[in-house]
């Protein structure tokens, strides 16, 4: 009994220290911080929250016995059956960019060339969705369209939600030395300072706040979701969407979302746009308060008053029980009997901005 006793206080010792050091973690906030995030009209008191009811899991025996059954059986198709294809950025995209583009790059990371600056979105450019790194599945393409090493100078980042599938901690550390400006909803830049970014370099956002930045004009706009990485640390971080535009060009960044109201209200507040990028993948019946179901996407792309859509958060990772293509065959299926233009983009593909007509390249099949 008392080396059994002695081995679990080592373990659970051991999963404590590993908790409280592994930087992947992030970081916590000071009790300043708190201070300014308690002033928020999106916190409750003790965290953030979204106006409507909404729940990561709909709570019921039912769903519970069904998502148990669902995970033992398995499904053959979650996700793909060969690695997926890539196109290589080439070099002069960096130097030439040729006017406003846009390159997906799987998952809900893009690269976007707007008004003559380098901007990076969610760019979770890891091998894995997890902070312990042999856990929780492998990318579905076996690289990256470039290497971030050779990767330029980087005008700004911007980060929906802390969840480790949009901020990476080896990204950043990748990252960190060649982007000027980090720019965060509230919370989520004790992450990037544990990391090595100078506090000097970050600037976080509340729901509808807008800036100016270097020609072009931002605003931290809402979304239907929560956030959270490591104990004790849920809905401790605001999660958003990004409007984002220059004299010529309007864009929209869903981050994740489930479907609401605030869709119609950044539309008539800032639309319509050139370009909304939307999440389509990662979704259940059992958490659609908290990601879209394909059909939504459609349906928040028309709120928020797009001219084009482009399909994200899908094609990387599993992180739902859906076939990893079903996000896109769904989407792509009510754009078009919604009469949606829209552009389906290889990851790596440069997609440019001027176009507004139905791009759709059917490379998943």
């Amino acid at each position: 009994m008392i080396i059994f006793l002695f081995t679990l206080g080592i373990l659970i010792l051991g999963i404590w220290l590993f908790l409280r050091l592994n930087p992947a973690f992030g970081g916590k906030p000071s009790p300043e911080q708190l201070r300014r995030y308690a002033q928020s009209p999106n916190w409750d008191g003790q965290k953030f929250a979204y106006p409507e009811l909404t729940r990561s899991f709909q709570v019921s025996l039912g769903n519970m016995l069904s998502l148990v059954r669902d995970y033992i059986r398995g499904n053959d198709r979650i996700r793909p059956s060969r690695p997926l294809p890539v196109v290589k950025l080439e070099p002069s995209v960096w130097t030439e960019p040729n006017g406003d583009s846009i390159v997906w790059l799987g998952h809900s990371a893009l690269l976007l060339h707007i008004g003559g600056k380098r901007l990076l979105l969610d760019p979770m450019l890891g091998t894995s969705p997890t902070p312990v790194k042999p856990f929780g599945g492998k990318r579905y393409a076996p690289e990256l369209p470039f290497d971030i090493e050779a990767l330029p100078q980087v005008d700004a980042v911007l980060f929906s939600h802390d969840h480790y599938d949009h901020l990476d901690y080896g990204t950043i550390t990748k990252l960190k030395d060649k982007t000027k400006r980090f720019i965060v909803p509230l919370g989520v830049g004790c992450h990037l300072e544990r990391w090595g970014v100078k506090p000097e370099q970050i600037s976080e956002h509340d729901w509808w706040d807008e800036l100016e930045w270097e020609g072009l004009k931002l605003a931290c706009t809402p979304a239907r979701h929560f956030s959270g990485r490591g104990r004790g640390k849920r809905d401790r971080s605001l999660w958003c969407s990004w409007v984002i535009y220059s004299p010529e060009r309007r864009i929209f960044f869903s981050g994740d979302s489930g479907y609401g109201p605030h869709f119609q209200q950044i539309g008539e507040k800032y639309g319509p746009f050139d370009l909304a990028l939307m999440e389509c993948g990662q979704y259940d019946v059992r958490w659609v308060d908290i990601h879209m179901l394909p059909e939504q996407t459609v349906q928040a792309y028309l709120d928020v008053q797009g001219k084009r859509l482009l399909p994200i958060h899908w094609g990387a990772f599993t992180l739902a029980l859906h076939d990893w293509d079903d996000p896109i065959r769904r989407v792509v299926a009510q754009a078009e009997m919604s009469r949606v233009p829209m552009a389906t983009p290889q990851i790596g593909e440069v997609l440019r901005l001027k176009a507004a007509a139905t791009e759709l390249n059917a490379w998943w099949k």
